[in-house]
């Protein structure tokens, strides 16, 4: 799976995918997620924020919360 077209589409649904994001990882705030509005780069430092996990780990969580979405 091409994953950068898959986050484009991600980004593109943004605001109806925060909540799904939400979910995953839940230390995230509404607003943090606002600013982040689709921006992986920008989620994945958050979660490693937020989390305290490597930066590989992190990518390989948002690649299989990314795959697991209906977009």
């Amino acid at each position: 799976m091409d994953h950068t077209a898959n986050w484009e589409q991600i980004a593109g649904k943004w605001k109806q995918l925060r909540g799904e994001a939400r979910k995953k990882w839940g230390e995230l705030t509404d607003d943090e997620l606002l600013q982040i509005d689709g921006n992986r780069e920008m989620l994945a430092g958050k979660i490693q924020e937020k989390y305290g996990i490597a930066k590989e780990d992190v990518n390989k969580q948002i690649d299989e919360w990314a795959a697991k979405l209906k977009v």
